[in-house]
């Protein structure tokens, strides 16, 4: 089992995160295949959440001596909200949207269940610390939170996707959650 060092136990995760979406196939290629500009979705505004959810099974003698907990379930989902976007970032977050580009203009046409590309994408988030260490966040999903702009006069418009994570390999892991270890500088610590 590994230890937590002095200094660790001090850190204190600060700021957003950077998210890159790319195209799943398969593979959770190097970090930097996917931490390119060509693959950050947009900037980043309000901040990301990821949510783990599991539910367990009880089962308990009429006594209460006897009791036994299995997990049923579990759900993680990934949200974040888009300061900066275009049509392309629609053609990640919407199923059933398709992209021309034509004359000067990108459109986007969204809708119709038919059109669902049934694409799974990669996502990693990366929270950037010179003094405490990145973290990454790695799962791969589907936004399953649709798409919803609000352009309002006096404040920016944020695009706020939701993806529900899906199992990225054979053993059902559903995020990576990686750390960068900061060892202690003074051993006696």
């Amino acid at each position: 089992m590994s230890h937590t060092q002095k200094k660790e136990l001090n850190r204190i995760p600060l700021g957003s995160m950077d998210w890159y979406v790319l195209e799943w196939t398969g593979t959770i290629p190097e970090d930097s295949v996917i931490e390119t500009e060509k693959n950050m979705i947009g900037r980043t505004k309000s901040g990301a959440s990821i949510n783990y959810e599991c539910n367990y099974y009880q089962a308990k003698s009429d006594d209460g001596k006897a009791v036994k907990n299995v997990l049923t379930d579990e759900k993680t989902t990934i949200s974040w909200g888009l300061i900066t976007w275009n049509a392309d970032t629609i053609g990640v977050l919407v199923a059933t949207a398709s992209i021309k580009e034509n004359s000067g203009k990108r459109t986007a046409d969204v809708g119709g269940i038919t059109n669902n590309n049934g694409k799974s994408y990669l996502l990693r988030g990366v929270h950037h610390d010179s003094i405490d260490g990145d973290i990454r966040v790695t799962a791969v999903g589907k936004n399953t939170g649709g798409w919803s702009a609000a352009f309002n006069p006096d404040s920016e418009t944020i695009i706020q996707p939701s993806f529900e994570c899906e199992p990225y390999d054979d053993s059902g892991h559903l995020f990576k959650y990686e750390e960068e270890i900061i060892e202690a500088t003074d051993t006696s610590d």
